[in-house]
């Protein structure tokens, strides 16, 4: 091998068992790390595999259960399926993607394969697979069994604690960061691995759970409509999928990157990189997308400045514009995965700081001018045309443009009965609909509405209390939003759209 071993502060063992010499194949469960490439996870069951001279098996699931599978989610994940399995194919390693008729069957498979393994390694997401549910799983196991962390820059067992404001959270990343930047995942491990024989899995394991065949969109359709998931959260025109997600990189530092920091916030000049679907769904790495963005500015190492102190910008040694973009992909990203990774209960009210909770308390019972039912949230009914097309936006492409993510998540929190249940109805929809939704960065958003990660700020308003505000009317005289307003405008009926002018009438 001629690259650096997975560090073990990344490996989580999940048991106290050890490898078994006589077991038939190394065994990859492939989860949250969907992808052949700059991933931990693979590389370790590669080592294994390599170290031990097994054949290597990589399973990846797509499961069903949870509250929000739908065929939205699920077509943007079996494109990325249909991308591995082309890439597999071209290495001795035996892929095998599952898609869940029934709950629980992806688990069944998985020990099943690992039933007869020399090893096992899984990836480590605290969102989609917690620990506890690993170790669960790993208990029945009689071969070592490990988790991966490929989620980030920093490993999340880095940080011994949960940091509450961004500020403290950059100061530790500047103190602790840097050594973890001369260890990245390799770019295309399987080209570089020794693994030269490929093993096929028993019969019964292939009879009892069939490996899902990734012929193209018209299969895929069929397959989704067969599904016990929500039919109603339609597939979106965004493909997913590693390529589509390179391109995006691609035309982001080349086009986009000088003209972030200036214009991110601006809908109407989108300057963002639209990644955040593909780095939630596995399809793309933090270290793939920083690499981008460091060869696009000459970056080295040597750059970086040594003391720590907490800002946004001259840590890097990089233009503004492009640690502004860091500061995104690395500080807010991964505070989430240091909050969801040590924090059981990240998603519920309670974990927000105590000064948030005493003053959202305080003005719970305040006169809202408005009150809306989730499903008059859901369906843009409200009196807002800004805040009603960036929910359009979300319902008919899966994101919403980051400056109006916030937006929509503050006059959530105003026009509800109470903050507990502005917390639900922004976790539900999101998860429902967003194509990055059910990620810890999906939680840091949200609860960012209500404090987290924040600061009081005065004066003391009515319902936010000293929760930072934010209003429609601020955003239209900051920027021009009539063209996204007009564009996520709602659809007059068929028959009036058909009597316009124009269309052939």
């Amino acid at each position: 091998r001629d690259w650096m071993a997975v560090p073990e502060i990344r490996i989580e063992k999940l048991n106290d068992a050890t490898p078994d010499a006589s077991g038939r194949y190394v065994f990859y469960w492939m989860t949250a790390n969907a992808r052949p490439c700059w991933n931990f996870a693979l590389e370790r069951a590669l080592d294994l595999a390599d170290e031990m001279g097994k054949p290597l098996v990589v399973a990846e699931t797509l499961c069903t259960a949870g509250p929000w599978g739908s065929e939205r989610h699920h077509l943007f994940a079996l494109q990325g399926m249909a991308e591995n399995a082309a890439a597999f194919s071209k290495a001795s390693v035996l892929y095998y993607p599952y898609v869940e008729r029934r709950q629980g069957q992806a688990g069944k498979l998985a020990a099943a394969i690992a039933s007869k393994a020399a090893a096992v390694i899984t990836d480590e997401h605290p969102t989609l697979w917690p620990l506890s549910l690993l170790r669960n799983f790993a208990a029945g196991l009689r071969v070592a069994a490990e988790a991966v962390d490929s989620n980030g820059l920093l490993p999340i067992r880095t940080a011994e604690k949960v940091y509450l404001r961004a500020y403290d959270f950059r100061r530790f990343l500047h103190a602790e960061l840097a050594p973890h930047l001369a260890c990245f995942p390799a770019r295309n491990p399987l080209q570089r691995s020794g693994i030269r024989q490929k093993v096929s899995l028993p019969a019964v394991v292939r009879r009892n759970w069939p490996p899902q065949k990734l012929a193209g969109a018209d299969s895929f359709e069929k397959l989704i409509a067969r599904l016990p998931i929500d039919h109603d959260v339609r597939p979106v025109t965004t493909p997913g999928g590693a390529a589509v997600a390179r391109k995006r990189l691609r035309a982001f530092s080349a086009h986009k990157l000088a003209e972030y920091a200036a214009h991110h916030n601006e809908p109407e000049r989108d300057a963002t990189s639209g990644l955040s679907p593909y780095l939630s769904c596995g399809h793309i790495s933090a270290h793939e997308v920083f690499s981008a963005v460091a060869e696009a500015e000459g970056w080295s190492p040597e750059r970086l400045v040594q003391k720590p102190s907490g800002k946004r910008h001259g840590w890097w040694g990089m233009r503004e514009t492009a640690e502004a973009f860091l500061d995104e992909l690395v500080t807010w990203r991964e505070a989430g995965f240091n909050m969801c990774g040590l924090w059981d209960d990240y998603d519920r009210y309670e974990s927000l700081p105590q000064w948030a909770r005493e003053t959202l308390e305080k003005h719970a019972s305040d006169k809202r001018e408005y009150v809306y039912s989730i499903e008059e949230f859901e369906g843009a009914a409200t009196h807002d045309h800004l805040w009603n097309a960036a929910q359009r936006q979300l319902l008919a492409e899966g994101v919403i443009h980051n400056y109006l993510r916030m937006l929509w998540g503050k006059k959530i929190l105003e026009w509800t009965a109470s903050p507990r249940k502005a917390l639900a109805i922004m976790i539900e929809l999101n998860n429902k609909y967003a194509l990055d939704g059910r990620n810890p960065n999906s939680y840091t958003g949200i609860f960012w509405v209500l404090g987290r990660y924040d600061r009081p700020w005065g004066p003391e308003r009515p319902i936010f209390g000293k929760v930072r505000y934010m209003s429609s009317e601020n955003a239209a005289r900051k920027f021009a939003l009539k063209r996204y307003v007009a564009q996520y405008a709602p659809m007059p009926p068929a028959d009036q759209r058909a009597a316009r002018p124009g269309r052939g009438n």
